[in-house]
């Protein structure tokens, strides 16, 4: 058991709506914390104003807290370690880069857009169709490793617009022990110059994502795998600004892959299933993306399957709630490799949510669906009765409605094919005199319906099973429901005579 001081951090961009492989990198952060007596915090990483989007950083924060995994500390609920926005911290990330140059670890660079549009096209082979502002390259741009120092300070005395970039060392091997991957190694010639400080003065990731950790004393770091590639770049900074022994632990989570390749929305509008935590409305396009919330998923649900994407706890075990993901989990155990999103594996465990939880649970989402649609429940105990009786029968929570308004509205079609092939007078003649037989029941319970009408059909020498499908698409208009007698004994007497009585004048037209 880890030391009660485990801080692990969330930092999300508010730039769109959150993919589930952000959620499940919350969740593993989230368990990890919860599991170790730690704290989790949610950091707005806002520095890249151009892709800035509003209502976004809202957006974050509704969506944990329909999953269940609202932060300990955030802008929300900001600790001692604030501010929890990037754009606030701002002054404090030029006085580290600043540092770095007087060490001789990074450098200005007055390098024009069109100037490394220049560089890139010159030097552009099919070997190398990309190239980068490396060590190779440095020396022949403007920066002030290439220029006289005096030109330097007269760029810098005008403001001349600049970035500062690290510099990466030449042929030095950087290797750090990632949690999940084991040993990762990177040779420092293949990597480029990052900008650290952008020309507006905000930082890049790359310097905001070391400083901000140090300074909020984060302890350990879990992060999706394609910031891997990146890691050079983060160890270095560690290394030049505060010391290896200060840096947190790194566990590179492995990709949710989708039919062709990494999971991305183009998958979800393809395929036809949800790839964000809720419904997400881009403020520039106005274009909406369905979330797993909408779609009719259970918060518990959507957890449950997002932890078992890439991880197990070495049992057979597929359902788990919060609490048990926090006893269980252990970040040793996450794979190493992509997990494949299965859209209907996903449905299977929404139903099984549904089947174990209580319907009081949900129910005031479903009676949402069903206002949606018109129809206004009064009675919430008989409500919530209603949910627990065809529950078995709902894969998501729309499916309340197919399954469940009969109960509370009278079918207005009937499946009369599945009735009319079999009907003959003998049958009108049965439902004319349960009908009335109906009307002398006194306790209207489920066993007197069901006595009632299994004697008349004896009396009437009719098999009872060729009379109960007429009954149930009397009642509910289709072959479907829970069983016939418990439906009658649910939506009333008065109810259930009309609803026979309406049918038979449709099945005898």
């Amino acid at each position: 058991m880890l030391e009660t001081n485990v801080r692990v951090r969330f930092a999300p961009s508010p730039t769109g709506g959150l993919h589930l492989g952000g959620v499940r990198t919350v969740l593993y952060n989230y368990l990890f914390a919860k599991k170790h007596g730690g704290k989790f915090i949610v950091r707005i990483e806002d520095t890249d104003q151009t892709r800035f989007v509003e209502g976004a950083e809202q957006y974050i924060f509704d969506c944990l807290k329909w999953c269940g995994m609202e932060p300990d500390e955030s802008p929300l609920h900001e600790g001692m370690y604030g501010p929890y926005r990037q754009s606030e911290r701002k002054a404090s990330y030029r006085n580290y880069a600043e540092q770095l140059i007087e060490n001789g670890f990074a450098y200005y660079a007055f390098d024009t857009p069109e100037e490394l549009e220049q560089m890139r096209n010159t030097l552009k082979t099919e070997e190398n169709p990309s190239p980068q502002y490396d060590g190779n390259v440095r020396m022949n741009m403007k920066n002030s490793l290439s220029l006289p120092a005096d030109e330097v300070t007269r760029l810098l005395k005008e403001n001349t617009r600049h970035v500062i970039r690290i510099k990466m060392p030449a042929n030095e091997t950087i290797s750090f022990t990632d949690m999940i991957h084991g040993e990762v190694s990177f040779e420092s010639s293949l990597v480029d110059d990052k900008v650290l400080l952008k020309a507006d003065g905000m930082p890049t990731y790359h310097l905001a994502v070391v400083v901000d950790d140090y300074l909020m004393k984060i302890t350990h770091a879990f992060r999706g795998e394609e910031w891997l590639s990146s890691a050079p770049v983060h160890i270095l900074l560690w290394k030049y600004l505060f010391g290896l022994d200060q840096m947190p632990q790194w566990a590179h989570l492995p990709l949710i892959l989708g039919p062709s390749g990494k999971l991305s929305k183009r998958d979800g509008a393809k395929y036809g299933f949800p790839v964000f935590a809720m419904n997400w409305t881009d403020g520039k396009t106005n274009e909406l993306t369905e979330g797993f919330k909408e779609k009719g998923f259970l918060p518990e649900a959507f957890i449950n399957l997002l932890a078992v994407l890439g991880w197990n706890d070495g049992s057979e075990q597929e359902l788990f709630s919060m609490d048990e993901l926090i006893e269980k989990f252990s970040i040793e155990r996450v794979h190493k490799g992509g997990a494949k999103f299965d859209f209907e594996k996903a449905k299977w465990y929404n139903q099984e949510w549904i089947k174990k939880l209580p319907a009081t649970v949900y129910k005031s989402r479903v009676k949402e669906i069903f206002e949606a649609k018109d129809l206004f429940i009064n009675d919430d105990a008989h409500f919530t009765k209603v949910l627990d009786l065809v529950k078995d029968r709902c894969t998501l929570l729309p499916d309340f409605y197919d399954q469940a308004s009969y109960f509370f509205k009278a079918p207005s079609q009937w499946d009369t094919d599945a009735v009319k092939p079999k009907w003959n007078e003998s049958k009108t003649d049965f439902f004319n005199e349960f009908c009335s037989q109906l009307e002398k029941i006194e306790s209207w319970k489920l066993e007197n319906i069901e006595i009632s009408f299994k004697e008349l059909a004896a009396e009437k020498n009719i098999k009872p099973g060729e009379l109960q499908l007429p009954m149930r698409i009397m009642l509910v208009g289709g072959k479907f429901g829970p069983a016939v007698f418990e439906i009658a004994a649910m939506i009333g007497k008065t109810e259930t005579i009309q609803r026979i009585k309406k049918a038979l004048s449709i099945f005898n037209a």
